[in-house]
């Protein structure tokens, strides 16, 4: 099928063009923060006031993080030739793996200075970033960027900028995954079960369940073709996840066997 006709500017007023991308983001933080604020009721060591101190930390992580994230891990030769395009934030270019080390340093640094358990936080934090990841994916596709492989499946889609043939709306595969699968997830997990007294798990769900998601969807994502596949045909995306996949299984299995049989969760 053609690649349905989507401005990638919302809208604009004058010179100022308001982004498709940018409002993904604006919407995935306002959606974090509000979601992250009724959990706190099922987080009893977590108020409504460290979520509300968080946000500029959170914010700050996200966007250093992720721009230099995209910077150092795909495109660093781009960026040293031409340094100032490193703060164009509006043309794209984030890295979802930069951003995620952006946010734990910077919740590193508010847990400690704040006296609070940095797991017990990341427990409550996880849970609406899936939110975040469903807007930026969906944004992605209006941008008709990081599309699939060709294919000939029914649902294909021809992009603008990937050829002639059909590709896999992979972004789309990502939104369901990462976003929405997720998101069910955790929240299940966070309002149905005692998840929140096991110290890490959730945390480690997310980061295991990212993970899973992310090697999955990079099956049918066309690689970056200034990087191309790495050895036995993997992606950067894959191998970026990988060591997610390793820190989530050890939460996991921490949380688990620290104190109680994993029964008594239920």
């Amino acid at each position: 099928m053609p690649f349905p006709p989507i401005n990638p500017i919302a809208f604009q007023i004058g010179p100022f063009a308001v982004h498709w991308y940018g409002l993904a983001y604006v919407v995935g933080i306002l959606g974090w923060w509000q979601y992250s604020l009724w959990l706190t009721k099922k987080f009893p060591l977590i108020d409504r006031k460290m979520v509300d101190d968080y946000l500029v930390w959170a914010i700050v992580g996200v966007i250093l993080g992720g721009r230099l994230g995209y910077v150092l891990f795909y495109t660093p030769s781009r960026y040293m030739a031409n340094p100032l395009e490193i703060f164009q934030v509006w043309k794209g270019g984030m890295a979802f793996h930069g951003g995620l080390l952006g946010v734990v340093i910077a919740t590193a640094i508010f847990t400690y200075r704040r006296g609070i358990n940095f797991l017990n936080f990341t427990d409550l934090a996880c849970c609406g970033v899936p939110l975040g990841l469903f807007f930026g994916r969906i944004a992605n596709f209006i941008n008709g960027e990081v599309y699939g492989r060709i294919t000939d499946v029914s649902w294909g889609v021809i992009f603008p900028h990937g050829g002639i043939l059909s590709r896999h709306p992979s972004q789309l595969y990502e939104a369901a995954l990462e976003g929405i699968v997720l998101f069910i997830l955790l929240g299940y997990g966070a309002i149905f079960t005692k998840w929140p007294q096991r110290q890490g798990l959730l945390s480690g769900i997310f980061l295991l369940g990212y993970a899973i998601a992310r090697i999955t969807a990079e099956c049918f994502r066309e690689p970056d073709a200034f990087l191309g596949y790495f050895a036995g045909g993997l992606t950067m995306g894959q191998i970026l996840s990988f060591p997610l996949l390793v820190v989530g299984l050890f939460l996991i299995v921490r949380a688990l066997f620290k104190r109680r049989e994993c029964l008594n969760l239920l």
